[in-house]
């Protein structure tokens, strides 16, 4: 990897926003059984993309519903643990209605819990507001994933056209 144009300024300055499109499509997670997590992902009801193999590589890429960022996982794809993977956030506008649905499909998901201040509480936030309400539930291999409800954005969270 090049490090060219890297700096070791620490000044505050902030930079201008990139003009060139960078959208994050893809986050591979390490699994154990690719066989295993592809039924599991596939049971919360995610778009199967692709399954291939080349040689000694296999990828599996699924797609929540209507994100625009998918998941792959496979044998040759990353180094890393299985289940390593933690804090994973899937944004919904009802996570009650979330949480039954992946219940329904056999997923254990935690109760709902909330911040207040720097605490993690019992509950959904008693006022509803975005960002602030969770449940989380993992993968067969442990990588974990938080639902988070939002129903309005921060000013700043939406990319101008």
């Amino acid at each position: 990897m090049s490090s060219t144009g890297m700096t070791t300024d620490t000044s505050t300055e902030v930079p201008e926003v990139g003009t060139i499109d960078m959208k994050l499509e893809v986050v591979t997670l390490p699994v154990s059984d690719v066989d295993r997590a592809k039924r599991f992902y596939q049971s919360l009801g995610w778009r199967l993309d692709a399954d291939f193999e080349f040689g000694e590589v296999r990828g599996v890429q699924l797609t929540p519903p209507r994100s625009q960022a998918s998941i792959s996982f496979g044998t040759g794809l990353t180094t890393a643990a299985p289940g390593s993977a933690q804090r994973m956030e899937l944004v919904v506008s009802d996570i009650e209605a979330a949480r039954e649905d992946l219940i329904r499909r056999g997923v254990e998901v935690s109760e709902l819990f909330h911040r207040d201040g720097a605490s993690l509480v019992p509950g959904p936030d008693p006022q509803r507001r975005s960002y602030l309400t969770y449940a989380s539930f993992s993968d067969p291999d442990g990588n974990g994933w938080l639902l988070q409800e939002v129903n309005t954005r921060l000013p700043g969270r939406a990319w101008e056209d």
